[in-house]
């Protein structure tokens, strides 16, 4: 922890990409967002492509565009990238309603969630 905290504040520019209404639980993304934080952009790619989540796609593909914007805006190295903030938000439920027995109708919250990847440059110890 104390190494991540003087990571955050040697860090000179961040970079991030924010994928919006992802339809999945933010509890579910959050579990693997707490594996690759902190972790140098390589080896989160290798995490994420071995996890067996299914919220591992939408991250994966997140991580790389957010190293894209780091290389082609910045000119940053993506061999020296770190993931300095990784957190998901909650976005809009969809509510749906489902028939059930005697004329009832039974709530059905189908969540979204907005996903916030945030790389800088430095060497991960």
């Amino acid at each position: 922890m104390a190494k991540m905290e003087k990571f955050m504040a040697t860090s000179t520019k961040q970079v991030k990409a924010i994928a919006r209404y992802v339809r999945m639980s933010p509890f579910k993304v959050r579990r693997v967002l707490d594996q690759i934080r902190g972790r140098s952009y390589r080896e989160a790619l290798i995490i994420l492509e071995f996890m067996p989540y299914r919220a591992c796609d939408p991250i994966l593909k997140l991580l790389r565009s957010a190293a894209a914007n780091a290389e082609h805006n910045e000119g940053l190295e993506r061999a020296q990238l770190v993931i300095a903030e990784a957190f998901a938000d909650q976005g809009p439920v969809l509510k749906r309603f489902q028939p059930r027995a005697q004329g009832r109708a039974y709530q059905i919250r189908k969540p979204t969630c907005h996903i916030t990847i945030s790389v800088a440059e430095g060497n991960r110890e």
